[in-house]
């Protein structure tokens, strides 16, 4: 593996020009598939704000003769959907009025902020069962969805690509250090290389993997001057609420919890007075949900179950977890403390290191319905907790995000004991290796990934191998 001295390789133009990167998004890499597939349905790009829906779009339709871009927040786009005209005349105007001739080369129709507008999220169908060959994406926000339209995307019809903010992956290929990572197609191929790839982990840690905030640190190299994206970017969700929210009282616990609740990132959290306030829990729950639909945060309840079907208690706690680690580290004020450390897991008790792994495994995976979990034992019985676990090729992983000693996983060997697979996964800022154990209390001998931060995201091709 070559690695070119781990040089930063940067672009600079004249003096005082911004300079312009483009991220190599992994969504592009899902658009070319759904493209070539033959039974493709119109595609709806799910995800918060600022993660790059209408950016991947763009970047795409540049693989197109034509790009036809409306965006329903203007009311002249709008309209088009909103008359009683066939849908075959409807996008006859769609081409009219952006001046594209309709039957000239491929063309992409992208559709923004979709939820604007119900009869275009009820025109999909049609769009499937009469016009099969035109290639249809659609985006919108789904916090003005739930709270203020009330519209239906038509079931069966339409396929979704979730669109989360960028990967470690990703963040390298904004800083031009991906290949070397890439390169290192046996994982043992990185021990060498170990500190200078937890350098750059710790970097993203901080950065996060909102596209805007990675672009200007991979312009400028200035970790200080985030701060101010990262401000606009808090204050641009809050104003979503003040705008969308008809109910006064649960604009009002929304509110809260996008302002306090990221103090209680990777915690297993009590709804009733959360973040010191006075809501109740039904009051709070219901504000959950709608930050959940709006792909901002995920609670992540735990399974009693060391195998599959592994099924989330419901009537327990849960874990939550924010959509980026870098908007975390800001909005928790814990940012300095990571810029000045040498482990991850010496911030904040450790729960940053477990946060971005949660956010990295949900980076591997394009189902929407994919969820994170942790393992808990059983009501009435001792203590034990694996921080999560994951499923790869129908086997349920755990994942434990600690450093130290292997004595100190106690709550891992409490897992493997019951579980029927003999292969565990340790996170830690240690370089690659595998261990063979026995647990404590039954002596069942298991074998132990210790996967290094920056190779999470090869977690499961990882595990097959351990597993063959």
């Amino acid at each position: 593996m070559v690695l070119d001295n781990w040089n930063i390789r940067c672009n600079f133009v004249a003096e005082k020009q911004m300079i312009t990167i483009m991220i190599e998004r992994e969504a592009l890499k899902h658009l070319r598939t759904w493209r070539k597939s033959e039974n493709r349905r119109p595609l709806i790009m799910r995800g918060a704000r600022q993660v790059g829906k209408t950016t991947i779009a763009s970047e795409f339709a540049k693989e197109f003769d034509h790009f036809l871009h409306l965006n329903l927040e203007q009311p002249d786009d709008r309209s088009l959907f909103e008359n009683d005209l066939r849908l075959e005349d409807k996008v006859g105007l769609m081409f009219a009025r952006k001046g594209i001739p309709r039957h000239d080369g491929s063309t992409l129709l992208f559709i923004d902020e979709i939820q604007q507008s119900p009869q275009a999220v009820a025109s999909l169908r049609y769009l499937y069962e009469m016009m099969p060959d035109q290639c249809v994406i659609a985006a919108g926000s789904l916090l003005e969805n739930l709270v203020d339209v009330k519209a239906t995307f038509p079931v069966g019809r339409v396929d979704y690509l979730p669109v989360r903010p960028c990967s470690f992956t990703e963040f390298l290929h904004a800083l031009n250090r991906a290949p070397e990572l890439l390169a290192a197609d046996r994982p043992e191929l990185t021990v060498p290389f170990h500190a200078d790839y937890m350098s750059l982990f710790n970097q993203y840690c901080i950065v996060g993997g909102l596209p805007e905030v990675v672009q200007h640190y991979a312009t400028h190299r200035d970790l200080l001057s985030i701060d101010s994206i990262c401000s606009r970017l808090m204050r641009a969700y809050l104003d979503d609420v003040e705008k969308y929210c008809r109910r006064s009282k649960l604009a009002a616990v929304v509110r809260h919890i996008i302002e306090y609740g990221w103090s209680e990132a990777g915690s297993i959290i009590k709804l009733g007075g959360f973040a010191g306030s006075a809501y109740q829990a039904r009051e709070v729950r219901e504000a959950f949900h709608l930050l959940q639909k709006a792909m901002l945060l995920e609670l992540v309840f735990p399974s009693t179950s060391p195998q599959l079907p592994s099924i989330p208690d419901l009537k327990r706690m849960p874990k939550l977890f924010w959509f980026d680690t870098g908007l975390l580290n800001y909005a928790a004020m814990v940012r300095s403390a990571l810029i000045g450390a040498s482990d991850i897991m010496d911030v904040w008790r450790g729960r940053i290191g477990e946060h971005v792994v949660a956010q990295e495994l949900l980076a591997t995976t394009t189902d929407i319905n994919r969820h994170r979990a942790f393992w808990t034992r059983g009501r009435g019985e001792n203590g034990a907790e694996v921080d999560l676990t994951w499923v790869i090729d129908s086997k349920l992983i755990p994942i434990e995000v600690k450093t130290g000693h292997n004595a100190h996983l106690k709550s891992l060997h409490s897992f493997m004991d019951l579980s029927p697979l003999d292969l565990a996964v340790r996170v830690w800022s240690g370089p690659f290796s595998v261990d063979h154990l026995t647990t404590s209390l039954h002596k069942k001998p298991f074998k132990l990934i210790n996967l290094p931060f920056y190779l999470v995201w090869d977690i499961e091709r990882i595990v097959r191998r351990e597993l063959s």
